[in-house]
């Protein structure tokens, strides 16, 4: 089970964190993500991190804003994301177990948390 938490409004260049965190140990070896989907779009990968921390993957269009870290001691992973946008208003969910790291083919998912950004 996934649970993502830390949504919220935000200014636009402003910062929010988000967490997610896993239950069962199983995480503790899974490849993990974050997607989001904005009003009437495809839902869309916006990061991802490798079951050790040592592999990390970015969107084009959050390099250098967003960072997506875990701590496998509280089976959480986290996405700061800085610099935050407009453009970055959507619900984000958290994935787990990829059958092709890092995009494609999650089996586990969190329910969403809502981010806006107002300008």
């Amino acid at each position: 089970q996934l649970q993502a938490s830390g949504g919220g409004l935000a200014q636009s260049g402003c910062s929010l964190r988000l967490s997610c965190a896993a239950s069962g140990r199983a995480f503790i070896t899974s490849h993990m993500a974050w997607f989001r989907q904005a009003p009437g779009q495809e839902r869309d990968t916006v990061a991802a991190i490798s079951w050790g921390g040592s592999s990390t993957y970015y969107t084009d269009s959050v390099k250098g804003r967003f960072t997506i870290s875990r701590d496998n001691t509280k089976n959480t992973v986290y996405l700061q994301m800085d610099s935050l946008k407009p453009e970055d208003t959507a619900v984000y969910y958290c994935a787990a177990h990829p059958t092709t790291w890092p995009t494609d083919g999650y089996r586990y998912w969190g329910r969403g948390t809502k981010v806006t950004v107002s300008s």
